[in-house]
């Protein structure tokens, strides 16, 4: 009797282990909402060239774009990410533990740095913003469900 219940435990655990492998949309996936691997600078950027020889073209390099990541000194007089404006003014990059990091959607930095969201939170704009049963930012921001369609566990119309 005791070693029927055993199996039937573990078949239905293993059961919905594979069920819940096989669903096709993961209410919380680990995706980086930001796709884009450079961020375009609103407005380029004039950095000091200090390994030129001539002092003519010591400031003639031009920035404009920045990669994900890119490492970064807070310390240092000329941060390449201090407050900088990219992407038509929907990213604002900050030197966050010594990488660029977007404090408009990094949900680690969201607003500023080391502001972390909570589980179920997504960083909509600065704003830690509950992205489960928002209507407004549903599943992920700015997604928005249709007039009167409930949004549910990241879904809008869930049921």
């Amino acid at each position: 009797m005791d070693t029927n219940i055993l199996k039937i435990t573990v078949i239905l655990s293993l059961s919905i282990s594979l069920l819940l492998s096989l669903h096709p949309q993961a209410i919380f996936s680990l995706e980086i909402e930001d796709d884009e691997e450079d961020y375009v600078l609103d407005h380029p950027l004039v950095i000091p060239n200090f390994r030129s020889r001539s002092r003519f073209l010591l400031h003639t390099m031009k920035k404009d774009k920045i990669k994900k990541g890119t490492h970064c000194n807070i310390n240092s007089h000329y941060n390449i990410c201090n407050g900088i404006s990219a992407n038509n003014g929907t990213s604002l990059l900050y030197c966050c533990k010594k990488h660029c990091r977007n404090v408009l959607r990094d949900w680690n930095n969201c607003g500023g740095c080391g502001n972390r969201c909570k589980f179920g939170e997504r960083c909509c704009g600065g704003v830690c913003t509950d992205v489960v049963y928002n209507v407004n930012h549903c599943g992920k921001c700015d997604k928005q469900c249709s007039p009167g369609v409930k949004c549910e566990f990241g879904y809008c119309g869930y049921a």
